[in-house]
């Protein structure tokens, strides 16, 4: 199965064509369908649909065929069941963050798109509708049902880019702060494993006057904690300014939308869009992950909820939220040259800032960087690279084995082992990576990382010299 799906992909172009072929002849069997009736034609194509396209394509009859702009690789084959492509997790070889001896799907998709358009670039496609599992997409093609929703690629829902037209007032404090030029700072903390809030509160206090907004995880690694929603609510009432992660994994569009109200509801107005990690290397590996959305689809949903007050179904709101949305970028992973067209469609969905996983590696930055200058996406959304440390070189190199998506160079690595102060050596290296990013065309801020390490990444903005100590803040610091 695996070498005739590589086989079909090696041959997208050819097949392509007669899809195209096919497309064109097939609705010549109409009046046959008709003179059947629709449901005894299906029964009698969907076993040749499942054994056919199953062979050529590991087809899982998802009823809403997408091959045609796909480069014939199924992406009901993605362990994430993403529809836009690669998540941030694909692993150095290529290979899948979830399956690592599959070649992820999307790979695949961007050799075939290559092979039929010349571009890797897909269009972006809608959500899945779950109610077509299992039905045949021949019939559909033969004599279409006005009734069956199609498969025809979104279109971005780009504002209107007129010297008269006004922009909307700032949805946050964060937009606030982009929008005048500043160079950002925010940070990443983990949500306690308590129903007491003041664990978290314990470890935003040192960034209360050091860093422009707070992000909340939600589930990293697949492991439980207390709610992102929440967490980002208790820091809105004390004061903060929290950026509300919200994962696919967990969670259909039904709950979504729901939590994206809530959030709005209580006071949060800034929201970063992810996929989510995989499940199985959490703590509840026996979890059913289920990926209703991809993050592309789920900016694109909560863009129509801020910006046209409608639900994905297209219920009106009585209230619409006010949401600053953002997304996670990942220059650092295969496939590097297509990581600035996956940017490009979370944007087009409606991203308007982007944080990015850390960064050890600036020469593969700078290509990444310079692709998306080149398009002009940093004048679109505001661009944060990510940034941390680890407290020792045997914790960083576990990081690199074991995380996908995160790239952390050998020389980076032995720089800090052969530190007599790890932890230190690590601090400097952020701070040296920071300095670096300020100097950078097209990155706006600074997103910084570190688990449980909260005193470190305050010492780190004050000594990059990105904002200057505090009274309040100088007790938090090591001596």
């Amino acid at each position: 199965m695996l070498m005739l799906r590589r086989w079909s992909v090696r041959h997208a172009a050819t097949l392509g064509r007669l899809y195209r072929w096919g497309a064109r002849w097939m609705p010549r069997l109409a009046p046959l369908v008709r003179g059947l009736g629709t449901e005894r034609s299906e029964r009698l194509l969907r076993p040749l649909e499942r054994s056919g396209k199953g062979l050529f394509f590991d087809c899982r009859m998802c009823g809403q065929c997408v091959l045609g702009h796909t480069g014939m690789a199924c992406p009901m084959n993605c362990a994430k069941q993403l529809r836009n492509g690669p998540c941030g997790g694909v692993r150095a070889d290529g290979g899948c963050e979830v399956n690592p001896g599959m070649r992820c799907v999307w790979l695949e998709a961007g050799d075939g798109r290559r092979r039929i358009e010349g571009s890797a670039q897909a269009p972006w496609l809608p959500p899945l509708d779950h109610r077509r599992g299992g039905q045949s997409t021949w019939i559909q093609v033969i004599a279409p049902d006005p009734q069956v929703p199609g498969v025809e690629p979104l279109q971005p829902q780009r504002a209107a880019n007129s010297a008269s037209t006004a922009a909307p007032p700032p949805a946050s404090a964060l937009e606030a702060v982009l929008r005048s030029g500043r160079f950002v700072v925010t940070v990443e903390i983990a949500p306690p494993d308590s129903a007491d809030p003041s664990a978290l509160l314990a470890r935003a206090w040192p960034f209360r006057e050091l860093a422009d907004a707070i992000n909340i995880t939600d589930g990293a690694g697949g492991n439980c904690h207390m709610s992102s929603v929440a967490a980002a609510s208790v820091l809105a009432a004390a004061g903060f300014e929290p950026v509300c992660q919200v994962a696919c994994r967990d969670r259909n569009r039904i709950a979504l939308q729901g939590d994206a109200l809530g959030a709005a509801a209580l006071g949060v107005r800034n929201v970063l869009c992810l996929t989510g990690d995989d499940v199985s290397q959490g703590d509840h590996p026996q979890a059913k992950p289920v990926f209703d959305l991809d993050a592309v689809n789920l900016l694109g949903v909560l863009h129509g909820m801020t910006a046209r007050g409608t639900y994905a179904s297209g219920r009106a709101l009585e209230q619409p939220p006010r949401l600053f949305l953002g997304a996670t970028a990942n220059p650092f992973a295969p496939p590097y040259a297509q990581r600035v067209d996956n940017l490009e469609r979370k944007i087009d969905a409606g991203a308007r800032f982007i944080q990015t996983q850390f960064c050890f590696d600036l020469d593969r930055l700078r290509a990444f960087m310079d692709e998306v200058c080149r398009r002009g996406l940093h004048r679109r959304a505001a661009i944060l690279v990510g940034a941390g440390t680890l407290s020792s070189a045997r914790g960083l190199k576990w990081m690199a084995e074991h995380v996908p998506g995160v790239a952390v160079p050998d020389a980076v690595i032995a720089r800090i082992a052969a530190a007599t102060d790890q932890k230190s050596e690590g601090r400097r290296v952020c701070i040296e990576t920071v300095q670096a990013l300020q100097r950078l065309e097209g990155v706006a801020g600074v997103h910084l990382m570190g688990h449980r390490n909260e005193a470190t990444l305050a010492q780190v903005i004050v000594e990059a010299g990105l904002r200057p100590a505090k009274p309040t803040i100088a007790a938090a610091l090591p001596a």
